[in-house]
């Protein structure tokens, strides 16, 4: 697989691949990314911005998730390659600085809902182009990617220009609607002529953006304190959201990824594929936008706390922060019972009911104090946790004594 000569090649991976650093590097631009989609959400929090926000997620999911699959298939250290990454990166860059204004452009300077249009349509035609070049040899690939371009990119990125001109609801729905299109298309355009050559590599990709969400969950609390006092109430608050965000790293990492990656790696071909793209495309998004929205209610409980001056400890969480501080863990806890459903095909039935109860544990959010639903939600979610790793493990040793 050559591109051309020397430094300019394109380099095929191998089944043992692993991560390299230049996707290490490549995913830097990300963790700024998804910290503005916090910021979006936090400026004016309401059901519309954080649908707004999820909305926004939901695309930058796309712009990353399509050069982990690129990544898998050609080394991003490959001359080529890597200029393309640093190429979408300061892309990406600038579609981070725009996130915060995307539904509310303040007057002068440049558009920042058609920027950020443009600059998303600008990565997907370059991974389109890169994947085009990387394989002269496979007219599979080709096919799909004729089809992605005119099912999956074309229609999305219209209704994303017609919405750059207007704002409010009609901006987000016509958003709303350019997302269902793109994902919907990647979906019925098939699993056809798209390969995972290490399932190893692409485990891990995803375990590093979990990774990256879940550090933008610590960073939101420390920007929630950020010029403010530090009290014994703000440090039992932070070790509360730490024990919360353990909690999902421990779920994730104990109990949901080697599983996956193990079935990955048992698969081959079309079944491969279609697992990757359900299991990591599709189903790790419930899990970052979970981190996303829980980081939200985090910094909001952290500056509640921290500011004395303006509230008091018994002040509860409102509106739409006090749902998406449980409303977060219950999408993450319901992506993760998807996930796995989907490879095992087992029914984890802790984490539906602990997902279904997060989600609608919105109005008891606001009737305690922000520092309690704090602590009792971490606590629970170790529990939930815990219960769903035994069931799990039992489960395992039924299975190998039959």
């Amino acid at each position: 697989m050559a591109w051309n000569r020397g430094r300019a090649r394109l380099v095929a991976t191998a089944d043992d691949h692993k991560v390299t650093p230049a996707e290490l590097f490549f995913d830097l631009v990300f963790v700024y990314a998804i910290t503005q989609v916090t910021a979006l959400m936090a400026i004016s929090p309401s059901p519309v911005r954080v649908v707004g926000g999820m909305v926004v997620l939901a695309l930058l999911w796309w712009c990353w998730c399509c050069f982990a699959w690129l990544g898998n298939v050609v080394r991003a250290d490959s001359g080529a390659l890597f200029a393309v990454l640093v190429t979408v990166m300061a892309t990406v860059l600038i579609v981070s600085l725009t996130v915060p204004k995307v539904f509310a452009d303040p007057a002068g300077g440049l558009s920042a809902p058609l920027l950020f249009v443009l600059c998303y349509g600008t990565v997907r035609v370059l991974h389109l182009a890169s994947y085009w070049i990387s394989s002269p040899g496979d007219p599979a690939l080709r096919a799909t990617l004729r089809r992605t371009a005119l099912v999956s990119v074309a229609p999305p990125l219209v209704l994303l220009l017609i919405g750059s001109a207007y704002g409010g609801r009609i901006q987000l729905l016509l958003w709303l609607g350019a997302v269902a299109v793109d994902y919907g298309g990647i979906y019925v355009t098939g699993s056809s002529g798209w390969r995972i050559n290490s399932p190893a590599h692409f485990a891990e990709r995803h375990g590093l953006i979990v990774i990256i969400a879940l550090g933008e969950s610590i960073v939101a609390m420390g920007v929630g304190v950020s010029g403010l006092p530090i009290t014994y109430a703000v440090l039992g608050a932070s070790a509360a959201g730490l024990l919360l965000a353990a909690g999902l790293w421990r779920l994730y990492f104990r109990q949901l990824g080697e599983a996956a990656e193990h079935r990955l790696t048992a698969l081959d071909g079309d079944e491969r594929t279609r697992f990757a793209r359900d299991v990591y495309t599709f189903l790790h998004l419930p899990l970052v936008a979970g981190v996303v929205l829980c980081a939200l209610g985090m910094k909001k409980v952290l500056q509640q706390v921290a500011d004395t001056g303006h509230y008091g400890l018994a002040e509860p969480l409102h509106g739409a922060v006090a749902w998406s501080l449980t409303g977060g863990v219950g999408v993450f806890l319901l992506g993760a019972a998807a996930i796995v459903l989907r490879t095992s095909g087992r029914r984890p039935t802790a984490l539906a009911v602990g997902g279904v109860c997060c989600l609608v544990a919105g109005p008891a959010v606001a009737l305690v104090p922000a520092l309690v639903a704090l602590g009792v939600l971490a606590t629970l979610a170790a529990v939930l946790v815990g219960l769903h790793g035994r069931r799990s493990a039992a489960g395992v040793g039924v299975a190998e004594a039959a």
